[in-house]
């Protein structure tokens, strides 16, 4: 059985187990999320981004390998990469270990913010893992 997975309040996220923060000045830091981390077991290697890809909602913009399996990272959002975390390539295990801290995957400046008004919000995000696990 599964622990509780952590949600928290502040983000948005996908039906794909994305977490997006909005970080401001047009910016949104992207993440997997403590469900996605914990379903894929010991995360060994994360193909985030470079700096300068255009990525777009709902499309892979990066894959996350674990023992388990290799899982593609879908994009919340649409915009620019201006960042990757660097971290992850000496520490993959960030992921598993703070999914919504350091081991963030990517930082993305956004056209529009109110792009993530479109995806879910905590509570329905909540709703829709507890009928996955229900299932």
């Amino acid at each position: 059985m599964m622990s509780r997975v952590e949600t928290p309040d502040d983000l948005r996220y996908t039906r794909e187990h994305e977490w997006a923060r909005d970080e401001g000045h047009g910016k949104v830091r992207v993440g997997i999320t403590d469900y996605a981390q914990d379903a894929l077991g010991d995360v060994v290697y994360v193909d985030a981004p470079e700096p300068g890809t255009q990525v777009t909602a709902g499309q892979p913009l990066g894959e996350v390998e674990s023992t388990k399996s290799v899982s593609d990272i879908y994009s919340p959002v649409s915009g620019v990469v201006s960042e990757k975390n660097a971290a992850l390539d000496d520490a993959a295990e960030l992921v598993n270990q703070a999914p919504y801290g350091g081991g963030w995957i990517a930082l993305i400046e956004v056209p529009d913010p109110t792009a993530l008004e479109d995806l879910l919000d905590a509570v329905a995000y909540r709703s829709f893992v507890e009928e996955l696990k229900a299932d």
